[in-house]
C-alpha cells in the first residue's frame, strides 16, 4: 500500500514537471476580414484570433508590399500557466483597424499582404512557433471619376432637387451627402454607360449648403466628392407656440401608450408626455426611415402631387415649436409637414399614384398611411379617424385613403401631411408645383421621368 501511494506521488510529481516544462498552448485560429475587395487610403480590417484552452499569448498584425513590412497592430495578454489545467487565459480577442494609405504613407498601387501572427502560449521547456496567417489584396487609390452633367442645380432649405452626374467604372456607391443624410444615386434610365442620377434635399435645419457633396466611393473606400449647387436659397425655421394643458395631454398620452406597449409609465402626466413628444417621436423617424428602404425603383408617378383640397393650413412646413406648461417651456420640437383641416373624417386624397407601405397605428401620428412613389419619394397621412387601404394595396392620384381625424399627437380633427425624400421631411409645396416639377426634374431627367406636363 505503501509503495502504491508512494508510485502515485511520483506519478502526480511527473506529470506537474511535465506540465510545467512543456505544456504549450495548441494553435490559435486565425480569422482576417477585409471591409472591402481592396485596400483604398483606408480599408477597414477586422481580425479575429481565438485559443480556447490556455489562452492567447499575444497579436501582431503587419502589412507587407515588397521590402515594406510595417506593423500596424499589436495586442498583448496574459495565458493561462502552463500546469494550471483548470484555467484559461483570453480565449478570443478582436481587433479593428483601417489599413491603407493614409496610415502607411509608402504604400503604392499594386498589391499588398495583410498578414498576422499569433504567439502561442509556452513552457518553461518549450517554446512553440507562432501560427501566422495572410490575405492578398490588390491595392487601390485613385478614386473613382465624377462629372456633373446637370446644370441650374438650384435648392431651398428644406427643398428637393436632382442632379444628373456620370460616374467612372470604378464606382460603386454613389450619391448625394447632404449633412446626415446621404441620398443614394440611380441609373439614369435611357442615359450613357455611368449617366447616373439622384433626388436629394438640403435638410430643412441646415442653412448653409456649402458641405453638400455629389459623393463616388469604389470597392477600395476611395471617395470623390464635389460641389454641384449653383444657388441654394436659405428659408430659416419659423416659431410656434404650443401651449399645454391636463385635458389634451390626459387625451394624448392615454390613447398613445395604450396602443404602444414599449412606452412606460413616468408617473407623471407631463413626463408621459414629454417621452412621447421626445422619445416617440425619434423612434417613429427611425421607423419612417427603415420605410424608406424599402422605396420602389422606379417612378411611379406622372402628375403633379395633389394637395388636400378646401382645407385651411393650420400649420406649416419646419415650424419650430416651443411647448409651453403652466408658465414654462418643457420642449421643443419641430413640425415638419402641414396640417390641414377641413371637416369632421373628411375623405383624404392620395397625392399621387404609388403603392401603400404602411397603414396602421404610428405614435405620435396616430392612425397613418405611408405611401411609397418610387425613387425614395414618400408621402405620409397622420391623424386619420378612418383606414381605407392596407399594405400592399396600389393606390391611385386622388383615391380615398381614410378620413381626417383626431388621433395620436392631435388636438383637433386634422391632416398631418408630410412629404418625405429618403426618410427626410422635405418641403410638400414644392411638389404639388407643376411647373417646379417640370423646371426642376424633368427638364434634367428627360424621358426617364414619365411627367406629363
Amino acid at each position: 500500500m505503501r509503495k502504491l501511494l508512494l508510485f502515485l506521488i511520483a506519478g502526480v510529481g511527473l506529470g506537474l514537471v511535465w506540465l510545467v516544462a512543456f505544456r504549450a498552448g495548441p494553435p490559435p485560429a486565425i480569422a482576417i476580414e477585409p471591409g472591402a475587395k481592396a485596400i483604398g487610403r483606408k480599408t477597414p480590417i477586422t481580425v479575429r484570433v481565438a485559443e480556447p484552452q490556455r489562452g492567447l499569448a499575444s497579436i501582431k498584425v503587419e502589412l507587407v508590399q515588397g521590402n515594406l513590412v510595417q506593423t500596424i497592430a499589436e495586442a498583448r495578454h496574459t495565458p493561462a500557466p502552463s500546469w494550471a489545467i483548470w484555467r484559461t487565459g483570453t480565449a478570443s480577442d478582436e481587433v479593428r483597424l483601417e489599413v491603407g494609405k493614409d496610415s502607411v504613407q509608402a504604400l503604392a498601387p499594386g498589391t499588398a499582404i495583410v498578414r498576422v501572427t499569433a504567439g502561442r502560449a509556452g513552457a518553461a521547456l518549450r517554446s512553440p512557433d507562432p501560427v501566422t496567417a495572410q490575405i492578398e489584396l490588390p491595392v487601390r487609390l485613385i478614386p473613382p471619376s465624377v462629372d456633373v452633367l446637370s446644370r441650374f442645380n438650384y435648392v431651398s432649405q428644406g427643398g428637393s432637387e436632382a442632379v444628373v452626374y456620370r460616374v467612372g467604372d470604378s464606382a460603386i456607391r454613389d450619391g448625394v451627402r447632404a449633412g446626415a443624410y446621404f441620398f443614394p444615386g440611380y441609373p439614369l434610365s435611357g442615359g450613357a454607360p455611368g449617366e447616373r442620377f439622384a433626388l436629394f434635399a438640403v435638410p430643412y435645419d441646415m442653412d448653409d449648403a456649402s458641405s453638400v457633396r455629389l459623393v463616388v466611393v469604389d470597392a477600395a473606400g476611395n471617395e470623390a466628392q464635389v460641389g454641384f449647387i449653383d444657388r441654394f436659397f436659405r428659408k430659416p425655421l419659423r416659431r410656434d407656440t404650443i401651449r399645454l394643458n391636463d385635458g389634451f395631454m390626459q387625451k394624448v398620452t392615454s390613447e398613445i401608450m395604450s396602443r404602444t406597449p414599449e412606452l412606460v409609465d413616468k408617473g407623471s402626466l407631463l413626463e408621459n408626455y414629454l417621452q412621447i413628444n421626445r422619445d416617440l417621436r425619434k423612434k417613429n423617424e427611425a421607423f419612417l426611415k427603415q420605410l424608406a428602404a424599402r422605396s420602389a425603383t422606379a417612378f411611379l408617378w406622372r402628375e403633379p402631387f395633389l394637395p388636400m383640397v378646401n382645407t385651411a393650413i393650420k400649420s406649416a412646413f419646419a415650424d419650430r415649436r416651443s411647448y409651453v406648461y403652466a408658465g414654462n417651456t418643457v420642449d421643443e420640437q419641430d413640425h415638419l409637414g402641414l396640417d390641414m383641416a377641413s371637416v369632421r373624417a373628411d375623405k383624404i386624397p392620395a397625392s399621387n399614384d404609388g403603392v401603400v407601405v404602411f397603414a396602421g397605428y404610428l405614435g405620435i401620428y396616430g392612425n397613418c398611411v405611408v405611401i411609397d412613389h418610387g425613387y425614395g419619394v414618400q408621402t405620409l397621412y397622420g391623424h386619420l379617424s378612418s383606414i381605407d387601404v392596407k399594405e400592399g394595396d396600389k393606390v391611385s392620384r386622388g383615391q380615398a385613403i381614410g378620413g381626417t381625424g383626431a388621433t395620436g399627437l392631435a388636438g383637433g380633427d386634422h391632416l398631418h401631411f408630410a412629404t418625405m425624400l429618403h426618410g427626410l421631411p422635405v418641403s410638400p409645396i414644392e411638389w404639388f408645383d407643376r411647373k417646379w416639377i417640370h423646371d426642376r426634374l424633368k427638364l434634367k431627367l428627360g424621358d426617364a421621368l414619365p411627367f406629363a406636363k
